[in-house]
């Protein structure tokens, strides 16, 4: 029987919405090689991650005590150390697990999801962690049936890789079934379990030549919640295929005796749970088109497409959701790997759309932050080991991991039940114009009377120019201001300036930028790096608006022998470089909040004032290049810099940050490098005369959230908008 009430009322007495927690936690089973992002994100091994997740006010967090890591080899034999301590901390921080015995896993290698025995096994698991754990109360035997038994039996992602609909329902039923006897286990123990059972909830759209696919994919996504609640009889659309598949109908019957239903049910949904099928596909040149007997078409996100509002979204799916089961609900994944201000977006997209349906009179418990420590490669369902992170609350590529503005939010909803930041004056990018395939302008959005907005100095300099780019396509309001508009010499003229335009933060991008025209003019370097920084953090600190500015790997002078790191001690060699060392100096003075960012030389794909273009301009055009092979630098593509620097300043950082391409190179092997990758002939390369060796080369000791260089230098090469072909065939016509 359900521990709580089917219909629901929201009254002054109603307790509030909760925000629960989650880790990121798949065991996924790909040929004979296991994924377990507990251990690839590091929580295994840091035995502090349970006070972090304390300090965020979570009290209710998804958590795994997965049969693959208990029970690896034999179903007779189970190491619980591991568990044994972390379930004892989180006892003791006073935060409920709902514990999770399988994540989109196929169980243990004796056994799988095609395997009928994977119910009774996964029971006894389930029995042996009530017995051991009898305090706990709230449990997923098995999440995300439905999705794990599409990528599995269906789609053929993962163990048992099939794509058959046969194997699709059994793995199906198998793991359905694998919940009821579970659940049966544990309440022997604990007769007032909960069953949180989760799946991912989307719906298909389509052209109307479609619609019968659509149909059939609508329907097919409630297969899940429908076996448990037991909706499945003879009546249902899936029965008859499901007999088909092998599949008794005395299983079948054993979902309606009754103990199987749901007590709350977890909805997952992601940007891309939503689809649009299309029989257009000469429209779609960039997707496979799927072929389903009938017809050939393209399976697109349906936040592409121009519907009218309350057609997607999370509150569409949870209201349906409500509507056919009626039953207590809870948001068991809110998650979205993207820049720090779309996943702030997301997150409060979702809390809101909770909101509105409590006061509509739903039984939404509570929306679970998902992925607190991130997830790794999920950008490619973890068939490739690229390495490819998503941060999540925090960012674990610092030590110890470093809470971004997600934790901030958090703290704060479970505080106030709201959150602000001036970014979200914006939708997130699916509710902006230029995701779509045609134009929306019919989202509501959180966005105030006039949105807030950055500062940044420099507006006619590479990094300006870059910035005001990329502010544009995330999404976050700025003025930029040239010399002429906003004197950062002029402290008057800031303060005027700052006090008209509002803005939540300046990212100080001006300066003299000459490094070796500056041994001529030490004075005019020395007050546009050093003084204009000066005066734009002691009148951000005095008017409480945030501080961005820039510095050098220049204020090293390269003898230490390798990379250096923020706390290593400055010793620049140069007036340019003294003359950020004093910057950093003096801001640091002015406002302990600032935030300073230490790179190398940059180079970026819409500009001509940069290393790169020069060599790659001379070598088309059969003109020699001479370079250095005796300073090491960190070349910095400046997209990553301004994408990096933006998040660091979302998330409030502070203090001397070094921020560059992960990679050593001289700068005649980086020509070589670009050479080759641009196919041009690198005969033409020459090294200067040699001298001693010296590294400038940066790392951070604070997080390394740079891509490496290689893949700056092949984006670089493929997204490079300025053609040093055409001004390389203007300079040799010239020449001749």
């Amino acid at each position: 029987m359900s521990k709580f009430p089917s219909t629901f009322t929201l009254s002054s007495r109603t307790p509030p919405l909760q925000l629960w927690g989650g880790l990121e936690c798949t065991i996924a089973r790909i040929g004979d090689d296991y994924r377990n992002q507990i251990d690839e994100t590091g929580h295994h091994a840091r035995d502090d991650d349970v006070a972090r997740i304390a300090r965020l006010g979570i009290r209710t967090l998804r958590y795994p005590v997965l049969w693959e890591s208990i029970s690896p080899d034999r179903s007779d034999q189970a190491d619980w150390q591991w568990h044994d301590r972390r379930l004892a901390q989180l006892r003791e921080a006073g935060i409920t697990p709902i514990a999770g015995l399988v994540h989109h896993g196929s169980g243990p290698r004796y056994t799988s999801l095609a395997d009928p025995k994977f119910p009774a096994l996964l029971a006894a698991h389930a029995a042996a962690v009530a017995q051991r754990y009898p305090w706990l109360t709230m449990f997923t035997p098995v999440n995300e049936p439905l999705t794990t038994a599409r990528f599995s039996g269906l789609y053929g992602h993962w163990y048992p890789h099939a794509r058959n609909q046969k194997t699709f329902l059994q793995t199906l039923v198998h793991q359905c079934l694998a919940v009821v006897l579970s659940m049966r286990a544990i309440r022997r123990v604990r007769p007032d379990a909960v069953l949180v059972q989760t799946d991912d909830l989307g719906k298909a759209f389509s052209t109307p030549i479609l619609s019968y696919q659509a149909d059939y994919e609508n329907e097919r996504r409630w297969l899940s919640f429908d076996l448990l609640c037991g909706k499945v009889d003879h009546h249902h659309p899936f029965y008859d295929d499901m007999i088909a598949a092998g599949i008794s109908a005395a299983t079948l019957a054993q979902f309606r005796q009754g103990d199987s239903v749901p007590d709350i049910l977890g909805i997952n949904h992601y940007l891309t749970s939503e689809r649009f099928l299309d029989h257009r596909t000469r429209y779609y040149p960039e997707h496979a088109a799927a072929y389903n007997g009938r017809h050939h078409y393209v399976d697109i996100e349906a936040m592409r497409m121009d519907f009218p509002a309350g057609w997607t979204g999370p509150q569409a799916r949870l209201r349906e959701a409500w509507q056919r089961y009626g039953r207590p609900m809870a948001v068991t994944e809110a998650h979205h790997g993207n820049a720090r201000e779309e996943q702030l977006r997301w997150l409060l997209e979702v809390w809101d759309a909770a909101q509105t349906l409590r006061r509509e009179g739903v039984d939404l418990l509570a929306v679970t932050v998902w992925s607190l420590f991130g997830c790794i490669d999920w950008n490619t369902l973890l068939l490739e080991h690229n390495q490819c992170y998503e941060t999540g609350v925090f960012d674990i590529r610092c030590d110890p991991p470093r809470p971004t503005a997600l934790a901030q939010a958090v703290q704060a909803l479970n505080r106030d039940g709201d959150y602000d930041h001036p970014v979200l004056d914006q939708a997130g990018w699916w509710r902006r114009d230029n995701c779509l395939q045609v134009h929306s302008l019919d989202f509501p959005r959180r966005q105030r009377d006039a949105e807030r907005r950055v500062l940044i100095t420099g507006k006619s300099g590479t990094l300006g120019q870059a910035f005001a780019r990329i502010c544009d396509l995330r999404g976050i309001g700025h003025v930029a201001l040239a010399r002429s508009e906003m004197d950062i010499t002029d402290r008057a003229q800031i303060r005027q300036c700052l006090m008209a335009e509002q803005p939540w933060a300046v990212i100080n991008t001006a300066g003299y930028v000459r490094v070796a025209q500056a041994e001529q003019e030490p004075q005019r370097c020395l007050r546009e790096n050093a003084d204009g920084a000066h005066l734009l953090a002691q009148v951000c600190a005095e008017l409480g608006i945030a501080f961005v500015t820039f510095s050098s790997d220049l204020v090293f002078d390269g003898t230490l022998g390798r990379a250096y790191v923020e706390s290593d001690t400055v010793n620049p060699v140069s007036t340019y470089g003294r003359s950020k060392v004093l910057a950093e100096q003096r801001v640091q003075a002015a406002s302990d909040e600032a935030l300073i960012i230490r790179s190398s030389a940059f180079f970026g794909p819409w500009d001509r004032y940069n290393f790169l273009y020069s060599v790659l301009r001379d070598l088309s055009a059969g003109m020699p290049v001479i370079a250095s092979d005796d300073l090491l630098v960190s070349p910095t593509y400046v997209p990553d810099l301004v994408h990096e620097t933006l998040d660091l300043l979302i998330d409030g950082a502070q203090g001397i940050w070094h921020v560059a391409n992960r990679g050593e190179v001289s700068w005649h092997a980086l020509a070589a490098r670009v050479a080759r990758g641009a196919e041009l002939d690198p005969s033409m390369l020459k090294k200067a005369r040699a001298a001693p060796r010296r590294v400038t080369a940066l790392r951070s000791e604070r997080g390394h959230g740079m891509p490496t260089l290689d893949s700056a230098l092949e984006r670089f090469l493929r997204e490079c908008r300025v053609q040093w072909r055409n001004e390389a065939n203007a300079t040799a016509l010239a020449r001749d």
